[in-house]
């Protein structure tokens, strides 16, 4: 009777746990679902509410430039209210939204609607990470990050894979809605794997300045989410204009999808096992950046280079953020785990929020696209030479540290011998 017993708890304790890994990634794929299917569905929006594609990256900043502003912020307020709440009103804020996206007759309430996602956004990576730190073991840490993480990307595969065919049998205003339901059943759910009581930390709402580490840190997911999200949300309508038909156009998001999935699962806890993770980032940004000039020279006969920029951004520059976000759980040199991930959120938002529009600016300016593709490799470069600052600064203040403990060890090691000598007398 008592194995019995023990055998039904491990088994509520393995469905419990893996629920609470379920949770994790639903919270971070459906905030960032609307990015992929604004992207995927953005011509069908276009042809119906009457607007250009150039507009489509405004779409995407209105969500991502809210999440940025609002990330300042998140940090503390999840601190504040506590996980349970703060991801009930993250599953919330999605169900309004697509609501309100799946009703809008116009482009401007399309703005607003989507603004709304924005919320979402910011509350996702610092309650995802205050509930890792909460319940997960240290050498499990890593391996939960890389798996929540991937979930934005089980979003790309879901808005590439499934919502063109429901658009085109159904519409683009179902594909939408069937979001709804989803978010609701997750925000009844959230209680079975938050914490029953939250001590609040009575933490003000100032703005604090990073250190110089998370501000490096910062920098590079602000250059990589500026090239990530103009990429995600300009391929398919590149892809089109090169003669590839809107499904096959979809799928390369899928793709991306993918292997930003297997990026992240897998680079998460290898970064963890590296001595200073600052080295692979800038490895996968440097393939980001060759990744995206592939893409560039694509043309009617070349479409094999959209599959070689779809995969290989997938593979490197989604897989930054999660690796980012490690680092923030692990290295207590980045400053709290809430707030550096406000921080860090707010740089990568702000890049999404900017990305977009600038690479439409850009291609009105130029007309054509050759342009901003060039921009944005640019752009990647700057993250590498801010990866490479990032592991010297890092090397530095672990030379540091050694130097500052060593006296203290050696004090340490006198008194033991002082003692051990006066005993023995």
């Amino acid at each position: 009777m008592r194995e019995r017993t023990k055998m039904m708890a491990s088994t509520t304790t393995t469905i419990a746990s893996i629920w609470f890994r379920i949770v994790l990634v639903f919270a971070m794929a459906l905030p960032m679902l609307v990015l992929y299917a604004i992207s995927t569905l953005g011509p069908l929006l276009g042809r119906d509410l009457h607007f250009k594609p150039e507009l489509l990256g405004y779409l995407v900043m209105s969500s991502f430039g809210l999440a940025a502003v609002l990330s300042l912020w998140a940090g503390a307020f999840v601190d504040r209210i506590g996980s349970r709440y703060a991801l009930t009103i993250l599953f919330s804020a999605i169900a309004l939204a697509f609501a309100l996206i799946a009703t809008v007759e116009n482009y401007y309430g399309l703005v607003a609607a989507t603004a709304i996602c924005g919320i979402a956004q910011a509350l996702a990576n610092p309650v995802t990470n205050l509930l890792i730190a909460q319940q997960v073991p240290p050498e499990k840490k890593a391996a939960v990050v890389g798996l929540k993480q991937s979930g934005v990307q089980l979003a790309a595969l879901f808005a590439g894979l499934i919502l063109p065919g429901i658009a085109s049998q159904y519409g683009w205003h179902t594909a939408f809605w069937i979001i709804v339901p989803v978010a609701i059943l997750f925000g009844l759910t959230t209680h079975f794997v938050t914490p029953r009581q939250h001590s609040g930390s009575g933490r003000s709402f100032r703005i604090l300045l990073p250190n110089p580490l998370l501000l490096r840190l910062m920098v590079i997911q602000f250059c990589v989410g500026i090239s990530l999200s103009a990429f995600v949300t300009f391929l398919p309508t590149f892809a089109i204009r090169q003669g590839m038909p809107l499904p096959l156009a979809g799928t390369l998001i899928a793709i991306f999808g993918l292997m930003g999935m297997l990026s992240r699962i897998v680079l998460t806890p290898m970064g963890a096992r590296l001595k200073d993770e600052s080295l692979l980032l800038l490895f996968l940004i440097v393939i980001a950046a060759c990744a995206m000039a592939v893409t560039m020279q694509a043309s009617p006969d070349a479409h094999w280079r959209l599959w070689v920029g779809a995969v290989g951004m997938g593979l490197t520059a989604v897989g930054t953020n999660a690796i980012a976000m490690s680092m923030l759980i692990r290295e207590p040199g980045f400053g709290p785990v809430t707030t550096a991930s406000g921080f860090v959120s707010v740089a990568f938002f702000g890049g999404f929020a900017l990305g977009p529009p600038l690479y439409g600016a850009l291609s009105d300016y130029s007309r054509g696209l050759l342009l901003g593709w060039s921009v944005l490799i640019g752009v990647l470069l700057c993250a590498c030479l801010m990866a490479l600052a990032l592991a010297c600064a890092r090397r530095r203040r672990a030379q540091a540290l050694a130097m500052a403990a060593g006296p203290l060890q050696r004090a340490t090691a006198v008194d033991v011998q002082e003692r051990y000598n006066f005993m023995n007398k």
